[in-house]
């Protein structure tokens, strides 16, 4: 395809007419009410996506990017801070990555994972929550696609790149957080890994993730690049996201995975002790893409997503199940059903 619109018009084929003239607020659709409700302290996105109109393309085989004066949407979810090390941040040049992150600093939402330079790149985005400083680390893998010719270095913008996922990669990681963490901070590492389609969770993103737990001391570990949900785990009682599949995407109407059911889509919710670190409760909010917009799923499609997460996440020892309003909540290991 060579134009968003047909997108649009494989998403109409399968859903019906989607209106031309949205606010800002459109593609979030039901989610608005659900942050309402729950009034997260941070909200914590991974933007897939240039924010540019560079048409310096990237010889890739999808490349992405939306109009500057679109990223509104971004401030009607009150989005507070944007995860860039993924492999479609440099779809359309370096110039794309610069005119991205200047789009989203006039927006005053803050970055991690690319920069203008390594340093930049390397740097967490830091906010302020409870009586404490979240910190939010960002990084990319190869194993997701990303080049390596797009990893920042001292005289060029970029990612924050990740060679490998080996066990000293992650000691490497973890002494960057300690080196900048104060005792009272909470820290967040979010990494774009592994592939697009499937449930299988390679041991070396296990390993790795642990790692940072037992190093660093990382609350949440934030896996993506998945397309659809994957499993999670609970360990030393701190969250480890395997990969979180897609909130907002552009695949309605695009057939040959729909055994993954990816237009069903999670918001994670993940109640913190502000002192310890530790994971007090994970509640999943499912959503479902129709008509580029968030909307609200039948009670099938919600157990659908319960079951096949449950199945999945046992092999941790956790459970997914419904609490007394139907909303999907985490058992953590240890605790009783």
């Amino acid at each position: 395809m060579r134009s968003a619109g047909s997108y649009v018009l494989l998403a109409e084929q399968a859903n019906g007419p989607i209106p031309r003239r949205n606010g800002s607020s459109y593609v979030w659709g039901a989610a608005l009410d659900q942050l309402e409700h729950m009034q997260p302290e941070a909200r914590i996105i991974n933007l897939e996506t240039a924010v540019t109109r560079s048409n310096d393309r990237a010889n890739k085989g999808i490349n992405y990017r939306m109009s500057p004066e679109n990223a509104e949407c971004l401030t009607a979810a009150r989005i507070d801070c944007c995860l860039l090390a993924n492999n479609h941040v440099l779809d359309w040049g370096r110039a794309g990555l610069l005119e991205t992150l200047t789009t989203l600093q006039k927006l005053n939402v803050k970055v991690a994972g690319a920069g203008r330079n390594d340093r930049e790149a390397r740097a967490p985005a830091v906010l302020n929550v409870a009586n404490a400083r979240l910190l939010i680390f960002s990084f990319g893998s190869t194993s997701s696609g990303i080049p390596f010719e797009w990893a920042a270095t001292s005289d060029a913008p970029g990612v924050n790149l990740l060679p490998d996922l080996c066990e000293a990669s992650a000691f490497e990681v973890a002494d960057q957080i300690m080196a900048v963490r104060r005792p009272s901070d909470l820290t967040v590492v979010s990494i774009h890994w592994g592939s697009n389609w499937g449930y299988h969770i390679p041991n070396e993103q296990r390993s790795f993730a642990r790692a940072l737990v037992d190093k660093a001391g990382v609350s949440i570990v934030h896996g993506h690049s998945s397309h659809h949900p994957r499993a999670f785990e609970i360990y030393r009682d701190r969250l480890i996201l395997y990969g979180c599949g897609d909130l907002v995407n552009d695949y309605e109407g695009i057939r040959g995975y729909e055994r993954y059911h990816d237009d069903l889509t999670l918001m994670y919710f993940a109640d913190l002790d502000p002192t310890s670190g530790s994971l007090r409760a994970l509640k999943l909010v499912p959503l479902q893409i129709k008509n580029f917009r968030l909307s609200i799923p039948s009670r099938q499609d919600i157990e659908w997503i319960r079951r096949t997460l449950d199945g999945e996440c046992r092999q941790f020892g956790t459970r997914v199940i419904f609490d007394s309003e139907r909303q999907l909540v985490v058992i953590l290991p240890g605790a009783r059903s």
